[in-house]
């Protein structure tokens, strides 16, 4: 999976859509206490700064040294570059002891994981009983009518060219098992809705789309998934000059839930 990254790990940073305080706001408010937060999949580490805020201590981990070169450094955060696979050694070792950890978190990398295994582990580090795990992920954007429509088109043809686990962010991480409790306050575990949303201009808008891993794919298969006609398709539906900026929206949607004793 991480390798699906490494050559766009730069656009990666700039394009992909930081996450809203509410949502932090919401898990936060379910974990008793605040010493400790995991977050896995970190990538560039666009969660962790935002968790860096609230718990006094992060781990933030990622099997790509290339993403986690560009990700921010602050005092409080431990960035880890571990292997896609870590043994209970390795997690004590490089992650944190067992039974220390107030939340584990993973933005838009969970469907990547092997979940049995990543469950494992999460009930390891995790503190009983209420410790939270909370998992998200944002789906296409959302601009207008009209760049929606050329977009949809596009995503449509990037389909053969999308890992297999990229359906389960088409279903909004409804179809996977989450065998969690409900955290406090709410009678199931998700998905709840969020939204991200930034200003971007096209170019911004296309350089997004370049940080996919399914358009990695299809360049390494000689296919342009911004063939110059899509990418006129797109300037026509931006409507005013290519600089001109556009709120682009992301739904995201979020699993939590929490620990026994």
């Amino acid at each position: 999976m991480a390798d699906l990254f490494k050559n766009q790990a730069k656009e990666y940073v700039e394009t992909r859509p930081s996450y809203p305080t509410d949502l932090f706001q919401f898990i936060a408010s379910k974990t008793p206490h605040h010493e400790l937060a995991w977050d896995v999949g970190t990538g560039s580490g666009q969660a962790a700064v935002s968790l860096a805020g609230i718990y006094k201590n992060v781990i933030a981990t990622d099997a790509s040294a290339e993403q986690l070169a560009f990700a921010q450094k602050l005092p409080n955060i431990r960035y880890q570059h571990t292997p896609s696979t870590i043994s209970a050694e390795e997690l004590a070792r490089d992650v944190a002891p067992h039974g220390t950890v107030d939340l584990v978190i993973v933005a838009q990398a969970f469907h990547w994981f092997d979940h049995p295994t990543f469950y494992q582990q999460v009930n390891v580090v995790l503190k009983k009983p209420n410790g939270v795990l909370a998992v998200w992920c944002y789906t296409v954007p959302r601009v207008n009518d009209s760049v929606d429509a050329v977009f949809l088109r596009l995503y449509a043809e990037s389909a053969p060219y999308w890992a297999s686990a990229r359906k389960m962010v088409d279903d909004e991480y409804r179809s996977f098992d989450f065998p969690f409790e409900p955290v406090e306050g709410t009678d199931h575990t998700g998905p709840f809705e969020f939204e991200t949303k930034r200003s971007m201009n096209l170019d911004a808008y296309l350089t997004y789309i370049r940080s996919w891993s399914a358009y990695q794919t299809a360049r390494e298969k000689g296919i342009e998934l911004l063939s110059e006609e899509v990418v006129e398709d797109f300037k026509r539906a931006w409507g005013e000059e290519d600089t001109s900026t556009q709120i682009v929206r992301h739904p995201i949607f979020l699993r939590i839930g929490r620990v026994g004793n």
